[in-house]
């Protein structure tokens, strides 16, 4: 009875010391879920510039991969300094002489709705502007706002920064870890988790790669249409709807706001103008980019896409929706490597799948689960 009562105390403790485990990870990466966000998108940028690593390599097999590593990191490097010098001031600049002009709108707005009839409408539309007003402090900025601002630009270089840096080491260390990882798993699986991690890696980085080229494709062909037509701050509505493009399924809608509302400011025919615009850009990206760029990039079907969207969203906000597709993806691609694809399941619930089991072939009918594997398949009539 002692030794019983010992062992249900051992159990007992060692299953509480396991769930407190488990709470106290689950709680340490909910704390740490916007780093871990961070790395992972890290890790994907690494994966995308992994591939023009290989091409280096087998176009030069005489240079290192340190020195191939290098000099990708370089490049990429070198062209995020360009975009932070050379575009950035510009639209920093822009976007202040737009912040400049939201008073004069708001007059203009506000003497517009004294024109209108109803009474309901004039109202809703003179509190929209009163609520604007209310949001927007025309004033010189208090210090505890300047440090505020300061720190918040402070936060966004220390995360580029640290992004930046988890590129190089992973690109530097990716060999290795990856060898240290697989020590853990018993030899006779280490060749089918090799290769599940590679084509994780290998599907992430296609559709890193795929993202970057659609917010690059929408970022210039916006910016051309918004100059041509005449929209003020045209980079900086160019860059906004780049970046609101890596947004999933919301992205080309908050995109093409701050476009419209620009254009408002002007005369409602550019609105016009710039709604058409984008039409067509978002068109011909749907049509013509998206099928070419992302095909077979990232083969999930859209239920999923959908769902994992929706679930990204609700935990992680903007950030958790982004990550949400890869991660799916490479769950899917975990899940496929676990599945027997030796024996494929039939199409029709009523349909007789063949089971090879080292003798002849037998029937086993998936209608009623009463088919008997050991019974020889019979003849049928000529």
């Amino acid at each position: 009875m002692r030794r019983l009562l010992v062992g249900w105390t051992a159990r007992g403790a060692g299953l509480a010391i396991g769930a407190g485990s488990v709470l106290l990870l689950a709680t340490v990466f909910a704390s740490a879920l916007n780093v871990l966000a961070l790395v992972f998108i890290a890790v994907l940028l690494a994966t995308a510039l992994e591939p023009f690593i290989g091409w280096i390599r087998t176009r030069a097999p005489f240079i290192p991969r340190s020195l191939a590593i290098l000099g990708v990191y370089v490049a990429f490097f070198a062209a995020v300094a360009a975009l932070c010098v050379f575009v950035l001031p510009i639209a920093v600049g822009q976007a202040n002489v737009a912040l400049g002009r939201i008073p004069a709108l708001l007059d203009e707005t506000e003497t517009w709705s004294k024109t209108i009839q109803q009474e309901q409408v004039r109202a809703t539309v003179q509190s929209l502007v009163d609520a604007a007003r209310s949001r927007i402090d025309l004033q010189a900025p208090s210090p505890a706002v300047v440090i505020q601002a300061g720190l918040t630009a402070a936060e966004v270089f220390a995360a580029v920064g640290t992004t930046l840096a988890i590129v190089f080491f992973w690109l530097v260390s990716h060999a290795r870890l990856q060898r240290y990882v697989l020590a853990f798993v018993p030899l006779d699986r280490r060749g089918g988790v090799r290769r599940a991690w590679n084509d994780v890696e290998g599907r992430l980085g296609r559709w890193f790669r795929g993202q970057l080229v659609l917010m690059g494709a929408v970022g210039v062909m916006c910016g051309i249409a918004y100059v041509v037509l005449g929209v003020p701050s045209a980079l900086l509505l160019a860059l906004i709807a780049a970046l609101c493009e890596g947004i999933p399924m919301v992205g080309p809608l908050l995109g093409a706001i701050p476009a419209a509302l620009a254009a408002l400011t002007v005369s409602p025919e550019l609105l016009v103008g710039v709604l058409v615009a984008t039409g067509v850009i978002q068109f011909v990206e749907n049509n013509v980019l998206v099928p070419v760029v992302m095909r077979n990039s990232i083969g999930l079907s859209p239920l999923i896409v959908t769902v994992s969207l929706l679930i990204g969203f609700a935990a992680g906000g903007v950030l958790g929706a982004v990550v949400a597709v890869p991660f799916a993806a490479a769950i899917e691609v975990i899940l496929g490597r676990l599945q027997d694809r030796t024996v494929p399941v039939a199409q029709d619930a009523g349909a007789v799948d063949k089971v090879d089991l080292g003798q002849d072939d037998v029937e086993v009918k998936l209608s009623d689960g009463r088919g008997d594997p050991r019974r020889p398949k019979r003849p049928r009539p000529a």
